[in-house]
C-alpha cells in the first residue's frame, strides 16, 4: 500500500510513503477534505533525522491496527520541517502555550478545520509505558473530546489565536540604542556558563553557537578599548576545545554532531547537520586565528574537508543532514569495538589512538567506544618517548585508516534535498574558514554552493526555500533570505564577483519589500505574499539557528555601508529596536540581534582595495589575516562592473589603492602599504 506522499520529493515525506496510515502533505486536498467533513487534523511533524521520529514510525505509523484508528478518526497530514518551517514555527509555539513547556519532534497535534490546535504532543508510544499513554488510546480519547466537547475547543482555540498573535518581539521604536543589553548578555551567559566541562546548560547539551560567538566578539570589542574581558575569551574557547575533543566532534570523519546527551560531551546524539556544521566551522577558524591554536585550525579544516566530501552535491549545492541510525541501529556507523580497531591499525597507530581515543577504558555506548580525546597526544608522546610530532603522524595515519574501514559499514542515510537557508549558513562558514586558514577549495565551494542557489532557486528576485527531486519548492522564507545575503556577502569579502553583489542587492531588497514589518519594526518569517496561516509568526529570539531578524539585521547593516544605502540601514536599525524590550528580558538569547546593536553603536570598519588582482591579494590577505569581526572587506578588481556610485567612484590610483573608513568617517585613499596597515590598527 502507498499513500499520497509517494508523490513527494521530500526524503523524510518518502520514509512514509509505504505507511498504511492515509497521509496527505500539507495542503488545500487535505484542509478541503478535513472541513467537508468536520474531522479534526492529526498533523506529525518531524524530519529525516530524526531518531525518535523513526521510532514513533516504526512503532505506530508502519501498523495496520494504529493506522486504521488514525484513518477512521482524523485527516493525517505529514510534514517535514525542514521544508515547512513556518507551520512547524507556529505549532511548536502552539505546544509551549498548551503544555506550559518546550516541544521538540516529533511533534504531534490535534488541529480544527481551520487549523487551530487543541491538543498538541510529542512522541506517543505504541503501548503505554514512561507515563505516557498508548498511542491509539490517545487518538480514541481526542476523537471523543472533538466531538462532545466542541464548546470548549471553541473557547480555548480563540484565547490560543490570541496568545499566538501576542507572542511577538517587543520594542519602542524611539529608543535610544545603549550598551546595555552587550554586557548584559554576557553576564547572562556566564551564570550559564558550566565551568566544569565548557559550554552553557546542563544534559542535554548543544553547542549554542551564537553563545559563542557573542563571547568571541565581546572579548575582541573590549581589547580595542584597552580592557580585555579575558574571562569571555576563555569561556568561548574553553567550550570549543571541550566539544571538539569530546564525542560530539567526529574524531575519525569529522564534522559535529548535533548534540550531547550528557553534560560533558562524551555520547552525542548522533545526527549530523548541515547547519550546526556552517555555523561552527566559522567559529573554529575564527577561533584558529584569534589564538594561533593549531588544535582549532585541525577541527576547522576536518570539518569543512567533511562538508566538501560528504555533504556537497555534484551540482553544488550542499544536502541537509544525515541521519543518527543505520543498518545496526543508531550510532552504530560511529562506533567501536578495540578488536575492530585493533585489526586495522599497526602496532604503533594503536599505541598512540588507543590512549588518545578513549580505548584503554571501558565502553561507553551500549557496550562500543565512542572515540574522544581522553589523554593529551602531548603525554601520550611523552609517555611512549617519542616527540609529539611523531605522535601526531602516528594519529593521522590511524583516523585515515578507521575512516576507511569505517566507510565500508551501512552508512547513514542522507536526506538530500536542499535547503537554501542552511546553505547560507555553510556558504559563510566556508568563506570564513577559507580567507582564515588560506584554503581556496573551501572558497571554490562556497563560490559553487551561490551559483547553484542563483540557478536553482532564484526566480524574479524571489528564493524558493527547497530544491529537491529537481525541482524548487515552497517559497522562501526569512532565514532564507537572511542567511543566504550574510553568505553572499561574507564570500563577497574573500573573492569578489560582480554577480554575487548583485545578488545580494536582490536579497537585501526582498527583505525590505517582502519581510519588514514596517510598523514596529523587524521582520515577519513569512513573506507578505505567503499562504494565509493561523498566525504570521515574528520572532526575534535565536535557537539552534540564529534568528533570521538578528541576521537580517546585521547583514543589512553591512550591505548598506558597503553601498551607501540608507534604506538597509535603516531598517537594520528598526529592527533591534523593534525588539528593545525583549532583548532587555533575554539578553544573551539574541546574540544575533545584539550583533548588529553592536554595529550600530560601533560601526565597522569598512576596507575598499581598487586594482589588479595580482597586486592587491597581499593587501587583500592581510585585510582578511586578523581576528577583526567588526571589519567588512572587498577587493574589487579594475574590471568589476555595474558597481554602485559609492563603489564606482573609487579608482584605483596605481596597483592598489586602498580606502579605510569606520562609520562615515574615512582615512585619506593610499597606495602605501605601511599607511594602509596603519589605518586598519586605528
Amino acid at each position: 500500500m502507498t499513500n499520497r506522499l509517494r508523490h513527494e520529493p521530500s526524503p523524510y515525506l518518502q520514509q512514509h510513503a509505504d505507511n498504511p496510515v492515509d497521509w496527505y502533505p500539507w495542503g488545500e486536498e487535505a484542509l478541503t477534505r478535513a472541513r467537508e467533513e468536520d474531522k479534526p487534523i492529526l498533523l506529525s511533524i518531524g524530519y529525516s533525522a530524526c531518531h525518535w521520529c523513526h521510532v514513533m514510525a516504526h512503532e505506530s505509523f508502519e501498523d495496520p491496527a494504529s493506522a486504521e484508528v488514525m484513518n477512521r478518526h482524523f485527516i493525517n497530514i505529514k510534514v517535514d520541517r525542514e521544508e515547512r518551517p513556518d507551520l512547524d514555527r507556529i505549532y511548536q509555539l502552539a505546544f509551549q502555550v498548551l503544555n506550559q513547556r518546550g516541544g521538540g519532534w516529533p511533534l504531534t497535534v490535534f488541529l480544527t478545520p481551520d487549523q487551530t490546535p487543541f491538543f498538541a504532543g510529542t512522541y506517543f508510544p505504541r503501548q503505554e509505558r514512561h507515563g505516557l499513554p498508548a498511542f491509539t488510546d490517545l487518538l480514541e480519547r481526542i476523537a471523543g473530546i472533538y466531538r462532545e466537547r466542541q464548546g470548549d475547543i471553541h473557547a480555548q482555540n480563540a484565547e490560543l489565536r490570541q496568545v499566538l498573535e501576542s507572542v511577538r518581539p517587543q520594542g519602542d521604536p524611539g529608543a535610544t540604542l545603549t550598551a546595555a543589553p552587550l554586557d548584559a548578555a554576557r553576564s547572562a551567559l556566564e551564570k550559564e556558563y558550566d565551568g566544569r566541562h565548557g559550554g552553557f546548560g546542563e544534559a542535554p547539551k548543544f553547542p549554542h553557537p551564537t553563545h559563542i560567538e557573542r563571547l568571541l566578539r565581546h572579548y575582541r570589542h573590549t581589547a580595542e578599548t584597552g580592557r580585555p574581558d579575558d574571562r569571555a575569551r576563555a569561556m568561548a574557547l574553553d567550550s570549543l576545545r571541550a566539544m571538539a575533543d569530546g564525542g560530539l566532534f567526529d574524531q575519525v570523519g569529522g564534522g559535529f554532531f548535533r548534540y550531547s546527551v550528557d553534560a560533558h560531551w562524551t555520547i552525542p546524539h548522533f545526527e549530523k547537520m548541515l547547519y550546526d556544521n556552517g555555523l561552527l566551522l566559522g567559529l573554529y577558524a575564527d577561533a584558529f586565528t584569534l589564538t594561533g591554536d593549531e588544535d582549532f585550525r585541525r577541527v576547522a579544516a576536518a570539518t569543512g574537508e567533511w562538508l566538501l566530501g560528504e555533504m556537497q552535491a555534484p551540482e553544488g549545492g550542499f544536502y541537509a543532514s544525515l541521519d543518527a541510525d543505520s543498518d545496526g541501529g543508531e550510532g552504530a556507523f560511529y562506533t567501536w569495538m578495540p578488536a575492530e580497531v585493533e585489526a586495522v591499525l599497526s602496532e604503533g597507530e594503536r599505541a598512540v589512538a588507543a590512549p588518545v581515543w578513549g580505548l584503554e577504558s571501558g565502553p561507553n555506548f551500549e557496550g562500543r567506544w565512542h572515540l574522544r580525546v581522553t589523554r593529551p597526544l602531548a603525554d601520550v608522546a611523552a609517555a611512549l618517548g617519542v616527540d609529539e610530532a611523531e605522535a601526531r603522524a602516528r594519529l593521522e595515519r590511524a583516523r585515515t585508516t578507521l575512516a576507511a574501514a569505517r566507510n565500508q559499514r551501512p552508512r547513514p542515510g542522507r536526506d538530500d534535498k536542499v535547503l537554501t537557508a542552511w546553505n547560507g549558513l555553510a556558504i559563510r562558514g566556508l568563506a570564513v574558514a577559507g580567507a582564515r586558514l588560506d584554503r581556496s577549495d573551501f572558497v571554490d565551494a562556497a563560490a559553487g554552493a551561490v551559483d547553484f542557489l542563483r540557478d536553482n532557486v532564484l526566480t524574479d528576485g524571489r528564493l524558493a526555500a527547497v530544491f529537491a527531486g529537481g525541482e524548487a519548492r515552497e517559497a522562501g522564507y526569512l532565514d532564507d533570505y537572511a542567511y543566504l545575503l550574510e553568505g553572499v556577502l561574507n564570500l563577497l569579502a574573500v573573492r569578489w564577483r560582480d554577480a554575487d553583489l548583485a545578488l545580494a542587492r536582490q536579497l537585501g531588497d526582498a527583505l525590505l519589500e517582502h519581510f519588514q514589518d514596517t510598523l514596529d519594526g523587524g521582520f515577519f518569517f513569512t513573506a507578505d505574499d505567503h499562504e494565509a496561516l493561523i498566525t504570521r509568526p515574528k520572532t526575534s529570539l535565536d535557537e539552534s539557528t540564529p534568528a533570521g531578524a538578528g541576521v537580517a539585521a546585521r547583514s543589512l547593516l553591512r550591505l548598506g555601508h558597503l553601498v551607501a544605502e540608507p534604506r538597509y540601514l535603516e531598517a537594520a536599525e528598526a529592527a533591534v529596536k523593534g525588539a528593545g524590550r525583549s532583548i532587555e528580558e533575554i539578553p544573551h538569547g539574541h546574540g544575533s540581534l545584539l550583533d548588529a546593536l553592536e554595529e550600530i553603536l560601533y560601526p565597522p570598519q569598512l576596507v575598499i582595495l581598487r586594482g589588479a588582482e595580482p597586486a592587491m591579494a597581499p593587501w587583500h590577505r592581510r585585510a582578511l589575516v586578523d581576528y577583526a569581526p567588526r571589519r567588512q572587506t572587498a577587493a574589487i578588481p579594475e574590471h568589476a562592473a555595474d558597481l554602485p556610485e559609492a563603489l564606482a567612484a573609487r579608482q584605483a590610483r596605481g596597483p592598489v589603492t586602498a580606502w579605510v573608513c569606520r562609520g562615515h568617517e574615512c582615512h585619506a585613499p593610499t597606495d602605501d602599504y605601511g599607511a594602509f596597515e596603519q589605518a586598519l590598527a586605528d
